[in-house]
């Protein structure tokens, strides 16, 4: 015969339930509040501190001011934007004393997919589309590139409404400015991202210029190399210190030309498999059983504009070998 359950137990055992579901809803979030951080941050080791902390400041409230909050994840985003606003501004002084070139983390392609289309459940964080930039993928190192270019403010800003659709009068609070002062920093923001951008090519056409790249670069023919590298292509690369890396920004398409073939030559060895990034195709590189670095690519027309080498291992976490 079943026991009945006292009263005081029930109303516990009810609590204790409520308790877990709004748990469960706000460690839902976290997959898109990496996505948010990484879009401020640049890496994923950052966005991870970024998440971490936001969780941190959510449970040492107290759980009347957790109940007192109707929209847990507006909450989230908020903080989590504060914090990367503060920690922007540490990053850039950690990156002037960076061995070589910094670049942002090379990630897949579907790593963050739909986080920022996701609907935010909130009538203050509805969609403000006034002005917004339509981005094909808001996780590209095209993109990435450009945001290190804008202030802290500049950026938070851009990220939270063009990519997230917040709305101004919420990241005024957040970045400590006047709605109409925020929608000059976002403007501001735009002429950055328009300025980095040059003509469109649709992802099949990228990717078959990246192919004639890889082709070129592996069968050692500068004159093919150079029919496929824009006359003012750039290449940059993160060895982070931890590996031998091209100092500064290597200019035109002759220079950059000769370096990746002087590459090949000394590692004879080294393969390049194809993956799709965030940018499109691009190409682990792998020494025999050893992942070397990522590259990935940016076109314009039917050439390679810019050529992103990422051998800082810190920065590769997200690409194992096959």
């Amino acid at each position: 015969m079943s026991e009945d359950i006292p009263a005081e137990s029930a109303e516990f055992g009810g609590a204790e339930s409520d308790e877990s579901t709004a748990l469960d809803s706000v460690m839902a979030e976290r997959h898109r509040l990496l996505s948010l951080a990484f879009r401020m941050m640049g890496t994923l080791a950052d966005a991870e501190d970024v998440v971490q902390e936001t969780y941190v400041r959510w449970y040492r409230l107290e759980p009347e001011e957790r109940d007192s909050i109707a929209v847990p994840v507006a909450w989230l985003i908020r903080v989590a934007s504060r914090i990367s606003l503060d920690l922007l501004g540490s990053a850039r002084a950690r990156r002037e004393t960076y061995v070589g070139q910094w670049l942002p983390e090379p990630v897949p392609a579907d790593l963050f997919a739909d986080t920022a289309k996701a609907p935010l459940n909130s009538g203050s964080f509805a969609a403000d589309p006034l002005d917004r930039v339509t981005l094909d993928d808001a996780v590209s190192m095209a993109l990435l590139t450009v945001l290190e270019a804008m202030t802290p403010a500049e950026r938070v800003t851009f990220v939270l409404h063009d990519v997230f659709g917040v709305p101004f009068d919420e990241i005024a609070g957040v970045v400590g400015r006047s709605a109409a002062a925020t929608r000059q920093l976002a403007t501001s923001a735009r002429r950055h991202v328009r300025r980095g951008r040059r003509a469109r090519v649709s992802p099949h056409q990228h990717d078959e210029v990246v192919r004639a790249f890889r082709d070129a670069t592996v069968g050692g023919d500068i004159e093919d190399l150079l029919r496929v590298l824009a006359p003012d292509v750039e290449l940059r690369v993160d060895g982070g210190g931890f590996i031998n890396a091209a100092p500064r920004v290597i200019h035109g398409s002759d220079h950059v030309a000769r370096w990746l073939l002087g590459v090949m030559r000394k590692q004879p060895a080294l393969r390049l498999e194809q993956r799709e990034t965030a940018d499109g195709l691009g190409y682990i590189l792998r020494n025999e059983e050893r992942r070397y670095g990522m590259v990935t690519f940016d076109v314009s027309g039917e050439c390679v504009t810019n050529v992103w080498l990422m051998l800082n291992p810190m920065k590769l976490t997200n690409w194992p070998l096959d």
